[in-house]
């Protein structure tokens, strides 16, 4: 019998206590069990998670104004700096920002103990954020300096915004060179002596719908504990690449931009993170729920790590030269095994993301979603992709290969 569903359809059996849900994980084994088209008539919906680090996140902070009012100049919010230039009390604070008085790489390689990343994290937590601004003074908004504290519960609004996450695939990070060198990929031995890779692979949410069928603007998801959205294509989104005969991308290619309340979120899952060398970050958990509208669409969430393939690139010439090509394509299953083979040596493999917390988050928003509490939305517009035809939307890059973290 050939399925048909649609989104309303999956969303009255949620109502009903009837959907059925696995995780993408769990779909591999029911695909192999039972086929593809007798799993697509049994399974409403399948869930994805990813938990890695991404630079581009930050939150909107609107702080309130005191009395009598401000309109914020200069901010830093634990010693971090925070942008500005908004409106009177409205902040952005990035999670790569560092505090004006870090060494930074001045004492190389530096720590970067603290940064936006663990501010977004402590006011999660509902830690106590420090306020230091100044201004210059208007009619309207004539104090000029404010220090204060405030917990995240205190301010009248806080949004996560990613402008770039959940990358479709990315580069295995490798250091051909003769010295350790010290990345967004974490530390890479010469040799070279390492290889560093940042994907829950099939567990990923764009490995399990790489055409973009299902996700687009408004499409409901779990983010950083709570709900969000996919609020457009994120930077860097980059469709118009190689991809398999099943649609997997052989490189780094769709991204999504994401927002949320901040106050639903949970500590456990925005984790300000420091690289040695590098700066600072935060680690994003997101899950994206895959209606099975099709057998089509059972197809392309039932990909394994086997299938999946990422370019191997050199971290110490070609990355920071912006040299195209690559070392070769390794699978997510070599990967995940601990060890790839590499110009006829072993080298040893660790991820930055977590495949366990991708787990979780994927069996969590599985619960949800049985419990009747999240229901799935209908994208209110599609997000660029090569089979509408759209392909880049951007200006083209000088050098297709290049992405950056």
């Amino acid at each position: 019998m050939e399925v048909n569903r649609s989104i309303e359809e999956i969303n009255e059996k949620i109502r009903n206590g009837q959907v059925v849900v696995l995780t993408a994980e769990e779909v591999i084994g029911a695909v192999k069990e039972n086929g593809l088209a007798e799993t697509a008539a049994a399974v409403d919906v399948v869930t994805t998670g990813t938990f890695g680090p991404m630079c581009s996140s930050g939150v909107f902070l609107n702080v309130g104004h005191p009395q009598p009012r401000i309109k914020l100049n200069e901010a830093y919010l634990n010693g971090v700096p925070a942008y500005a230039g908004i409106a009177a009390v409205d902040l952005y604070l990035g999670a790569a920002a560092i505090p004006p008085t870090d060494p930074a790489n001045r004492n190389y390689p530096g720590e970067f103990i603290y940064g936006g990343g663990h501010v977004i994290e402590d006011l999660v937590a509902g830690k106590e954020v420090r306020l230091d601004a100044t201004a210059y003074g208007t009619d309207c908004y004539p104090l000029k300096k404010i220090e204060t504290s405030f917990r995240l519960a205190e301010i009248n609004e806080a949004t996560l915004y990613n402008p770039r996450n959940a990358y479709q695939n990315y580069n295995v990070a490798v250091n051909m060179g003769p010295k350790t060198i010290y990345t967004y990929m974490g530390i890479l031995k010469p040799g070279p002596g390492n290889a560093n890779y940042s994907s829950a692979g099939q567990l990923s949410p764009l490995f399990n719908d790489p055409l973009l069928k299902t996700i687009g603007i408004g499409t409901r998801i779990f983010l950083g504990g709570g709900i969000g959205y996919v609020a457009w294509h994120g930077t860097q989104h980059n469709p118009a690449v190689e991809r398999t005969g099943s649609g997997i991308p052989k490189g780094p290619a769709g991204t999504l931009a994401l927002i949320g309340d901040l106050k639903q979120m949970q500590p456990h899952w925005l984790r300000g993170l420091s690289y040695l060398g590098y700066g600072v970050t935060m680690q994003v958990g997101l899950g994206v729920p895959i209606p099975i509208l099709n057998e089509e669409i059972m197809g392309y969430c039932a990909v394994s790590d086997d299938e999946i393939f990422a370019p191997v690139v050199d971290y110490h010439h070609s990355y920071p030269n912006r040299e195209a090509g690559n070392l070769g394509l390794v699978s997510y299953g070599e990967l995940k095994s601990g060890s790839i083979i590499l110009e006829g040596k072993k080298v040893p493999t660790a991820s930055l993301s977590s495949y366990a917390g991708a787990r979780e988050i994927a069996a969590s928003l599985k619960e949800w979603i049985e419990a009747g509490q999240f229901t799935l939305s209908e994208p209110a517009a599609p997000l660029p992709s090569v089979e509408a035809g759209i392909g880049l939307n951007v200006m083209p890059r000088r050098n297709p290969d290049e992405r950056e973290e």
